[in-house]
């Protein structure tokens, strides 16, 4: 006879405190049961209001990293499509939940489902009546509102990491794999590991932080304490954004075309456009002593 399971349900983008609460308790009520995340990929307002889509927190593979650290063992991706928004509360449940045989289901109390958001938690309790109980926890409340994935983009959005990490429950990580750039940072005494930022994701706002560097591949990697640069390079009138990351003194690594993770910890400053690269050496080196004082007190 094949393990049933326990069903947890949500975008999990970030996989924040609210998320982990929620996996947590799944986890405590069943401990027999597989813990089984049901998640959508994409963002399920990008496929209904394009113009409403957030800025995502974590990219898929993210997604499912953070999910098996909280806990999860498998991760079912729903791909959310047109076709997908016009499920029926009852069609998503026979074609996600059934199959994946659940002694329980367990969604946060605003928990809303099936085409124009029609199904709520008790609504998912009267479809599986009989087969799986139905559990819908209340939000996790803290720092005066609900934690939830906006609040943590808000956060971001604004500079205030200190609050996205307490959201979190951990220092805000943006993922990539690390480009060729035109090694201006090399050439003036600070080579940096650069990702390109995408429109679909989240990052703190120009300017540049201490955080920390880890090498994804293989995995079991230290972490380098950096000065993270987030913005276009404007002293030398860069089109893209970017976060480069300049590992405290290390010129030696070489992580091209492989994925890193930076983890943001502080914001030091904004960004300045500085009328030549003189002026920019002299402020890389105060960025570098300020990092390494906030990270390695």
């Amino acid at each position: 006879m094949s393990q049933r399971s326990v069903v947890v349900i949500g975008n999990f983008d970030g996989v924040h405190r609210g998320h982990t609460a929620l996996i947590r308790a799944a986890r405590e009520a069943e401990l027999d049961a597989q813990l089984v995340a049901v998640t959508f990929w994409p963002h399920p307002m990008s496929v209904i209001r394009p113009d409403h889509a957030p800025a995502l927190l974590s990219s898929l593979d993210e997604r499912r990293r953070l999910l098996a650290a909280a806990g999860v063992q498998r991760v079912e991706v729903v791909p959310f499509t047109s076709e997908v928004a016009q499920w029926s509360p009852a069609e998503f449940v026979d074609r996600v939940l059934r199959p994946l045989d659940p002694v329980r289901v367990v969604v946060g109390a605003n928990f809303r489902f099936g085409f124009r958001a029609s199904g709520d938690v008790e609504t998912l309790a009267g479809l599986l009546a009989g087969t799986a109980t139905v559990t819908g926890l209340p939000l996790v409340d803290a720092h005066a509102g609900p934690d939830s994935s906006t609040r943590v983009r808000e956060a971001i959005a604004a500079g205030d990491l200190d609050l996205a990490g307490e959201l979190l429950g951990r220092a805000y990580r943006f993922t990539g794999v690390v480009v060729h750039g035109e090694r201006r940072g090399r050439e003036l005494g600070f080579p940096t590991a650069n990702l390109i930022v995408s429109a679909d994701r989240a990052v703190p706002p120009d300017g540049v932080y201490a955080g920390w560097v880890t090498r994804l591949d293989p995995p079991g990697q230290p972490r380098w304490p950096a000065a993270i640069s987030v913005g276009t390079n404007p002293t030398f009138d860069g089109r893209f954004r970017t976060v480069e990351s300049y590992v405290l003194d290390r010129t030696d690594l070489d992580l091209y075309d492989l994925e890193i993770a930076v983890d943001f910890v502080h914001r030091l400053r904004g960004q300045i456009r500085y009328t030549g690269p003189e002026a920019l050496i002299e402020q890389m080196h105060r960025d570098v002593d300020q990092a390494r004082a906030t990270l390695l007190p």
